[in-house]
């Protein structure tokens, strides 16, 4: 998927960067966009895609339909369109990379030295999704992130076997020691999501996900999601 595929996705990033801006002079947003869709579109992603990308900006936009105030929105959107702007799955520096990936572009693209920290601060915090107590921007950007867990069952099905497909290369029995793993510290978590919509409407959807995945796993079945560290969430 390139900028001219998605001329609406550009758009949006658009009116996301001049709004950052806010009527600040500054190049044209545009090749910053088709840079970062062209990242995202890259052959080795399956999950980590173009799709992902607007899912977690729908997501943005309904935590703040749904009452999410206090936080610099614009700000958390350019983190989501960074957030995985770096992926390779055989690496564990992906969030660094994205996050320098932000502090370079931003800066030349006209935004303040505060609004290119905070960007890149929510970008390394996709590495953990654990925001600290009232980091609105960094709750509302984690939850975003991690709302895929919240989906129907197809669609999460569809969401593991994507990701799984981007680490093909894990020998099946190194996998499934690690996502269980993850699974058990995921639900071992007092919360998944942060924000009160999130941990309101999403969280119980995802525990059943996480722990039919689990059974899974533990049962035999065929698994269809690695994760990039012992510690990963998403």
């Amino acid at each position: 998927m390139t900028a001219d595929q998605d001329p609406a996705l550009l758009r949006r990033w658009n009116a996301t960067l001049l709004a950052a801006r806010a009527g600040h002079e500054g190049p044209d947003p545009a090749p910053y966009g088709r840079n970062l869709l062209s990242r995202w579109a890259e052959p080795q992603r399956r999950y980590h895609t173009v799709d992902h990308l607007r899912a977690v900006l729908d997501r943005i936009d309904e935590l703040a339909d749904q009452g999410g105030e206090g936080g610099e929105l614009e700000l958390v959107r350019l983190g989501a369109w960074f957030h995985d702007a770096v992926y390779r799955p055989d690496r564990s520096e992906n969030e660094e990379r994205s996050a320098v990936l932000a502090e370079k572009a931003l800066a030349e693209a006209g935004l303040t030295p505060h609004e290119v920290a905070e960007v890149a601060r929510l970008v390394r915090l996709t590495t953990t999704h654990d925001p600290a107590a009232g980091d609105l921007n960094g709750e509302t950007l984690c939850d975003a992130d991690l709302a895929i867990l919240a989906t129907d069952p197809d669609t999460y099905g569809g969401y593991t076997a994507a990701v799984r497909e981007e680490y093909s290369f894990v020998p099946e029995a190194d996998f499934r020691a690690g996502r269980a793993a993850v699974l058990r510290h995921l639900l071992g978590l007092p919360r998944l999501f942060r924000t009160p919509y999130g941990a309101a409407v999403w969280e119980e959807r995802a525990r059943e996900n996480l722990e039919r995945e689990l059974a899974e796993l533990t049962t035999g079945g065929r698994p269809s999601h690695i994760p990039r560290s012992p510690t990963s969430m998403e």
